[in-house]
């Protein structure tokens, strides 16, 4: 990589910035720069193991998973005093300071986000992930995610998007990455070429993004191609592959051509570095998943991933081992010390510009918290004018959950069950297992069935639908003719392919104490829905709209 490149964008590098990187090159061996290739996983070693891989393996890059803040602060600082060039600090910001800290802010999903309509959300949002991820010294993200959810039955993508209109997702990317790299964290987009198309997780094996490439690059690539124009730093590269792309820029290209974006060729260095002229730092998703694993044998996996393109390698089965496979292909040719040199450059250019002196952004994380709630809760349908709902109409409440009760805040039971108490309903906790079948002509007519529902999208899952309980799915809207019924989805804007005729119907998007306070306020009209929804949730069905 010419280092003259490094004066460019992304990294606007200046001469002693440049110096320092080559300097530090020229300095390391063959197995030093090996070790930089590499992103680990904290929390899947011990202590001692994670100083052996930083001082020893001079592994480039760390993630803990969510921990009190004075642990994660703890952990980082102790391994800086063992690598020999400064540590990438990486974590999944996807959902605001949560990401990282078991004690930060749970801001809200990126649909919650793109369905407040309004990118000063999503400018507090970053906002928010900057300055928490700061506070312990992160300064990576492997966010925003950038797929568009082109088909709600996809297992994974779902709310961890901004939606289904490529103008959406580009609109609040644009704003995350520029805000969030102002203040000093770099954006890592994900997950290039694109999920969101195929139905199945590439956790689990090799899925497919199958657009035509005149339609991917209208779409998916032109989201990237303007994130790249405007300088994000790093992508996160799936293990999704895009056939179609992958012959337009490769006409000859054959069935074993077809790879997941981090191994293919045609799709980093042809599409990536050549046609959109990326200069930052390519990534793999986790090659601990099933969609990278399944592709080649690992040990020719993970040098053809830098050899085709990438610059680093996000976590891994046994790290040494993977070590050792770099300098395996380096000493038998397969990976040359040319392609070795200028993978780590990048490396250490995003390095050298994250060592700057950044703001820290001004925000009350709680209150934008409640703000983006406020704005994003999206009604759906009320084909029975059934709202609002007030205690004079309807006294009793009789409130069925369903999913996964526990929320970041507390029980999504509870609070509800609290918040209404307090408004002067009466509640009843549903449960169906004390209850049987029965008729229509005892319904009493002053109570209202409310259906609050968790269940979020999550990887190692091959769908996310309603599960009923198993005696008589009692639970289900079940006389919607003859008694009144809503439906709130904190967590799946997409359920009403499993309860169509349900006559209310809300997406909420998040299971937070603010988003459930905000719902249930405009279900009962103490203030009005402004929710825009970032996706169909109607599914394409003629019966949801009933």
């Amino acid at each position: 990589m010419k280092l003259t490149k490094l004066q460019e964008k992304p990294f606007h590098l200046t001469e002693s910035e440049i110096a320092w990187v080559q300097d530090t090159l020229s300095s390391l061996t063959t197995e030093e720069k090996a070790g930089q290739l590499f992103c680990i996983l904290g929390d899947a070693n011990s202590p001692e193991g994670l100083i052996d891989l930083v001082q020893n393996w001079h592994v480039s890059g760390v993630l803990f998973r969510p921990n009190p803040q004075k642990e994660v602060r703890a952990k980082y600082d102790s391994l800086d005093r063992y690598a020999k060039v400064p540590l990438l600090k990486a974590a999944n910001l996807e959902e605001g300071g949560a990401g990282v800290l078991s004690d930060g802010t749970y801001f809200g999903s990126q649909l919650q986000v793109a369905a407040a309509d309004d990118l000063t959300c999503t400018e507090a949002f970053a906002k928010d992930c900057a300055l928490e991820g700061r506070s312990v010294g992160v300064n990576w993200t492997f966010s925003p995610v950038v797929d568009i959810d082109v088909n709600f039955r996809n297992p994974i993508t779902n709310v961890r998007t901004f939606g289904s209109d490529p103008d959406r997702v580009l609109a609040n990317a644009s704003a995350f990455v520029r805000t969030i790299q102002k203040y000093g964290v770099a954006a890592s987009c994900k997950h290039y070429p694109g999920d969101g198309v195929d139905f199945r997780d590439q956790h689990l094996h090799p899925t497919y993004n199958d657009l035509s490439a005149g339609d991917w690059f209208a779409t998916f690539g032109r989201i990237y191609q303007t994130l790249i124009d405007e300088g994000l730093m790093s992508i996160m590269v799936g293990h999704i592959v895009q056939p179609n792309v992958i012959k337009a820029v490769n006409p000859q290209a054959t069935e074993a051509d077809l790879l997941p974006g981090s191994q293919s060729k045609e799709m980093l260095t042809g599409v990536l570095r050549e046609r959109f002229g990326f200069n930052g730092v390519i990534i793999t998703d986790a090659t601990i998943m099933g969609g990278y694993t399944m592709a080649m044998p690992r040990r020719e996996a993970i040098p053809h991933s830098i050899a085709a393109g990438c610059d680093m390698l996000c976590f891994g089965t046994d790290i040494r081992e993977d070590i050792s496979y770099i300098l395996d292909a380096v000493a038998d040719g397969r990976l040359s010390q040319e392609r070795l040199d200028e993978a780590v450059t990048r490396v250490l250019a995003l390095k050298a510009t994250l060592n700057r002196e950044y703001p820290l952004p001004e925000l009350d994380p709680k209150a934008e918290q409640r703000r983006c709630a406020e704005k994003a809760v999206t009604l759906v349908k009320d084909t029975k004018r059934l709202l609002p709902v007030t205690p004079e109409q309807y006294t009793n409440i009789r409130l069925v959950t369903l999913g996964r009760d526990e929320t970041y805040d507390g029980s999504m039971t509870e609070l509800a069950a609290d918040w209404l108490t307090r408004q002067g309903f009466t509640v009843e906790r549903y449960d169906p297992m004390a209850d049987d079948l029965h008729g229509t002509r005892e319904l009493p007519d002053d109570r209202l069935t409310l259906i609050l529902c968790n269940l979020p999208a999550a990887s190692n899952q091959t769908t996310v639908r309603i599960k009923w309980c198993d005696k008589h799915a009692l639970e289900i809207p079940r006389f919607v003719n003859e008694e009144p019924y809503a439906f709130i989805s904190f967590a799946n804007p997409y359920h009403l392919q499993d309860i169509p005729r349900v006559p209310v119907y809300i997406n909420a998007y998040t299971a937070t104490e603010a988003t459930i306070t905000a719902a249930l306020e405009k279900l009962t009209g103490q203030s009005s829905f402004t929710g825009v929804s970032p996706v169909d949730p109607f599914c394409g069905l003629y019966d949801t709209h009933l």
